[in-house]
């Protein structure tokens, strides 16, 4: 990685609109990762969901196939798949594979299932997928692990002296992180099993105020496995929408933020646990949803940061559709030029460069203004007068 410091991604669940073209809007998903490669964003997460209209991406190994194929640097992966909705050993295989193909740009984003219709539909009990998740993971890093065949059995799934085709391209595996959104047992999970998390909570009203709590249990459970629980492996899920200035960022979000929240979130799916009815004001409050000026979307995440106690790797942004096209590309941009840099120890340089210079501009540009006077004078030509040294309370004056 040329940076050091935060990653930066988003999370795409993705959002779209029922009554919007689902061929064209899944087009925006993949041009939208393609222009975040070239914005030099870190990491794209996309989801796994099979109903309730908005979130149309069933695949998210199929998207991240044709998304690889479109970018050179960005990391690809499941946010999430829904480990009760697979069987493990076909799991581990699939991401072996994108492993491979993407030469170790693949991540696999674990989670219960976030729609509870989609479990309803395949006949799983919402009070048996975290148990169920928990289980595929825990034979998803033995299988990994390309040690001896591995051979368990639960009520929903069986390996017989199971193997790897492959081991991972990436060693001893591609990145693995677990969603955690509104109760501990995600954090807990990834805790187990020392993998990474996304904490989705930490975009929800009230969310941030838990992240340090939350991660304090995570370690707990890594320490009590024998684990480690490792902050670089932490991102942080959030709302983002930057402009020039914060009138014109509120202006751009606000008609399709409440459109979002009430065709979706309350119409659809009867407002989930922890969704407010006024998610962007409540949001912004909380410090929770980013929305302003490069400046103030830099502050939001300062504070965000500073609710974890300790930091995290990453803040991934919730990609939406709020603003027009244009406005969220440009977005984006904006994010990458002058918020992004701050928080990757790429600015010391170029402004301790710059200072330097300006401090001793006198003593070192000075003289060489007398040398391009001394080159016209050798050519037998006139000084220019623009060249011409002038005194000024005796210091050079340029």
């Amino acid at each position: 990685m040329a940076h050091r410091g935060l990653r930066f991604g988003i999370f795409l669940a993705p959002f779209h609109r029922v009554g919007d073209n689902p061929t064209l809007a899944l087009g925006r998903d993949l041009e939208l990762v393609s222009w975040l490669d070239s914005l030099g964003y870190d990491e794209a997460w996309i989801g796994e969901h099979h109903s309730a209209g908005w979130e149309i991406i069933a695949s998210p190994e199929i998207f991240i196939g044709a998304a690889a194929e479109r970018t050179k640097h960005i990391m690809l992966g499941s946010g999430v798949t829904s480990l009760p909705y697979h069987h493990p050993f076909l799991v581990a295989q699939r991401f072996v594979q994108l492993d491979h193909m993407t030469r170790g740009r693949a991540m696999l984003g674990c989670g219960p299932g976030a729609l509870v219709s989609d479990a309803y539909m395949m006949g799983i009990k919402a009070e048996d997928q975290r148990r169920m998740m928990d289980e595929s993971l825990g034979a998803i890093m033995q299988l990994l692990a390309c040690e001896e065949p591995v051979s368990m059995k639960t009520d929903w799934f069986e390996l017989n002296q199971a193997r790897l085709h492959l081991a991972p391209y990436t060693y001893p595996h591609f990145p693995i992180a677990v969603a955690s959104a509104t109760t501990p047992s995600g954090v807990l999970t990834a805790g187990k099993y020392g993998v990474g998390l996304l904490s989705l909570g930490a975009g929800l009203p009230g969310g941030n105020a838990k992240l340090a709590e939350y991660w304090r249990q995570g370690e707990a459970e890594a320490e009590k496995h024998g684990k480690r629980f490792d902050r670089d492996g932490w991102r942080l899920v959030v709302n983002m929408h930057c402009a020039e200035e914060d009138e014109r960022a509120f202006r751009d979000v606000a008609r399709g933020e409440r459109t979002e929240t009430l065709a979706y979130f309350s119409e659809t799916l009867g407002r989930p646990p922890m969704r407010s009815e006024d998610p962007l004001g409540d949001g912004l409050k909380a410090g929770t949803t980013l929305v302003g000026s490069p400046e103030t979307i830099a502050k939001g995440i300062e504070r965000l940061l500073a609710y974890t106690e300790g930091g995290a790797g990453g803040v991934l942004f919730r990609a939406h559709e709020w603003a027009n096209r244009e406005d969220t590309l440009r977005s984006f941009e904006l994010f990458a030029r002058w918020v992004m840099p701050r928080f990757q120890g790429s600015l010391r340089m170029p402004a301790e460069s710059r200072e330097w210079c300006s401090e001793n501009r006198s003593g070192i540009f000075g003289p060489s203004m007398g040398a391009l006077r001394k080159a016209f004078e050798d050519a037998g030509q006139e000084v220019p007068d623009h060249m011409r040294l002038r005194l000024h309370t005796g210091k050079v004056d340029l």
